[in-house]
């Protein structure tokens, strides 16, 4: 079993390829949209999306819908292993100058908006223009993007356009930047202030889409966002959105279309390339999305074949999966599993600008090594994901590019250990049973969770098992799914579980959520460590290699001293299929493939 599980590491080892292969595979444009629209797909989330402008979300379900309607310069290979790079409105990749610093992009020809009213009737052309403004917009401090930290202190000559904004409260749009310009209808020139290894893959991550300036100034809400109205330049168009229930995106009549022709990169891509290889994409013409937040109602949806593909989780797993395969009776029936070992992280967070639980004060660190010493991401790996995850010690994730594999945590689990740090620091036991600050005041912890699901409940219950055996109080709020997200981007949270899906194939898209300047960001610990801010910007100069791997080590062991995390479990992704469906891979990084994928009617 380890060694199955060892070559299946290798298999889907994310290192980048820049390569310079089309995403289309050929040159081949449509007039038309070749999907079917007696095609319909049939999906689920299992919590609710938060909206629709690339700049205003940060979820990874909102992000399926981004990556149906918005494009970027560049998207991944759909079968490449490990993870390749390729253009999606970008002639090719970027030229780069030999210091590093000035990439020049070549956008192409004849590549349009998706029709809509605010452009009067008129066909409106994609240009370099529109990454210009969209990339400010990521950058705007009147919109506090959650995705700022993709451009933030990156390109020259934007400081002076963020601190004009600062002074007047208005960002001018119209001033030009130094280092992000327009130089044709076709060309964009962007100049970094440092070389950055990483940069074409920010560029490729779904808050990179191309907006209209015209279409966001015309139905953009009181924050400044247009959440209800996407249009982009993508093979999809949203037609109904009832929040936090359905979602239907139908085939934009007027997207240009690409012959598949993806190479395979295992045996098993193989069937996938004989099924799909020079037809007309996308084939789908219908996405039907339902939100269903309890796993039995998926499951259900899935049994009754109401649903054609679907992501397992939790409890979930067990129904379907056995030994790492699929259950013989589903097999028996057709049903299809696509298994990858997920480039996530699991982590639980403490705010450090919480008063119970932050600062950097000896009292302070105890408390909350204390409780990442009473926690066993063993036990909750077995008991509550039952076993569909791997114990994750490095905050970088298994597959992806500067993980260490030989890494251990310097923190054990030892509920002995964790009460007799409590009673060192004065974390005394009153006369109800449970421990009061070192001041005398009442002690509880507030678990923050989403919405009221059996899986949220669950891990409540944990949590609350695991603080138990340390005599720490602890209370439950529950919040909606957009409303988390928001509180802890405030900084509100007190403690609290999260997640992270790999943007781009590297260990900086991890290491950049401690990093100070992404609080309100990414940074959800709303944490300040000097010594792991300086560290993390040398490794902003250095390519992947042993000297980064080196920091990257110094960084994981400043976040045990302070302890403002606790790494959990890396996850497996495991999606299930029906019969109907053709072609279908999970990717590692893509949220949503059907674009890629066809059906039988």
């Amino acid at each position: 079993m380890k060694d199955n599980l060892n070559r299946k590491l290798k298999q889907i080892g994310l290192s980048v390829l820049l390569g310079s292969m089309m995403l289309t595979g050929t040159m081949n444009v449509f007039a038309k949209n070749p999907a079917d629209p007696n095609k319909v797909l049939r999906y689920v989330f299992p919590v609710a999306e938060t909206g629709f402008d690339p700049a205003g979300t940060q979820d990874l379900y909102s992000a399926h819908v981004h990556n149906s309607i918005f494009e970027g310069l560049y998207t991944y290979d759909y079968l490449a292993s490990p993870a390749k790079l390729v253009p999606r409105t970008a002639v090719a990749l970027p030229e780069v100058s030999a210091d590093g610093l000035t990439y020049t992009f070549k956008i192409k020809k004849g590549i349009y908006f998706a029709k809509d009213p605010v452009f009067k009737g008129k066909a409106r052309e994609l240009t370099a223009q529109d990454y210009v403004y969209s990339y400010k917009r990521l950058l705007d401090p009147g919109l506090h993007s959650p995705n700022s930290w993709l451009l933030d202190d990156k390109i020259v000559g934007i400081d002076k356009l963020l601190d004009q904004a600062k002074k007047t409260g208005k960002f001018d749009y119209d001033q030009p930047v130094a280092g992000l310009q327009a130089t044709d209808r076709y060309t964009l020139v962007i100049k970094l202030k440092q070389p950055d290894q990483n940069f074409p893959m920010l560029l490729a991550h779904q808050p990179a889409g191309a907006v209209a300036r015209e279409v966001i100034e015309h139905y953009r809400d009181k924050s400044g966002f247009a959440m209800a109205h996407p249009v982009g330049t993508g093979p999809y168009i949203l037609t109904k959105w009832i929040p936090g229930s359905r979602i239907i995106l139908k085939a934009n009549p007027d997207y240009r279309g690409y012959v598949w022709d993806f190479k395979a990169s295992t045996p098993e891509d193989q069937k996938i390339v004989d099924a799909m290889k020079g037809k007309k994409m996308p084939q789908i013409g219908v996405v039907d999305i339902q939100v269903m937040e309890e796993a039995q109602s998926r499951w259900l949806s899935f049994s009754k074949d109401e649903t054609d593909l679907f992501v397992l989780d939790g409890d979930l797993t067990v129904q379907a999966i056995q030994d790492g395969q699929l259950k013989p009776e589903l097999a028996k029936k057709g049903i299809q599993l696509s298994r990858i070992v997920d480039p996530s992280i699991d982590y639980y967070y403490w705010n450090m600008q919480n008063p119970v639980v932050g600062g950097l004060s000896k009292e302070k660190i105890a408390l909350r090594r204390a409780m990442a010493m009473a926690y066993s991401p063993d036990n909750q790996i077995k008991i509550l994901m039952k076993g569909d995850a791997q114990r994750l010690q490095f905050p970088v994730p298994y597959g992806v590019v500067g993980h260490d594999p030989n890494y251990k945590t310097s923190i054990p689990y030892s509920v002995k250990a964790a009460n007799l740090l409590l009673d060192r620091y004065h974390y005394k036991v009153g006369a109800d049973g449970w421990r009061t600050l070192p001041d005398g005041k009442p002690l509880v912890i507030e678990l923050a969770v989403y919405g009221g699901s059996a899986r949220s409940q669950q891990s409540a219950e944990f949590w609350k098992k695991t603080l138990d055996n340390i005599k720490v109080k602890m209370t439950t709020k529950s919040l909606p799914f957009a409303e988390g997200l928001k509180a802890e981007k405030q900084c509100k949270t007190m403690f609290k579980g999260s997640a992270w899906v790999a943007d781009y194939p590297d260990a900086d898209n991890f290491m950049q959520l401690f990093y100070s300047k992404n609080i309100h960001a990414t940074n959800n610990a709303c944490m300040k460590i000097p010594e792991y801010d300086r560290l993390y910007e040398q490794t902003q100069k250095l390519k992947p290699g042993p000297e980064r791997d080196a920091l990257y080590r110094k960084m994981a062991r400043i976040l045990e001293v302070y302890m403002p995390v606790q790494m959990a479990s890396t996850r497996y992704r495991n999606a299930l299929a029906q019969p109907r469906v053709i072609g279908f891979k999970k990717h590692p990084i893509l949220p949503s493939e059907w674009m890629y994928f066809d059906m039988k009617k």
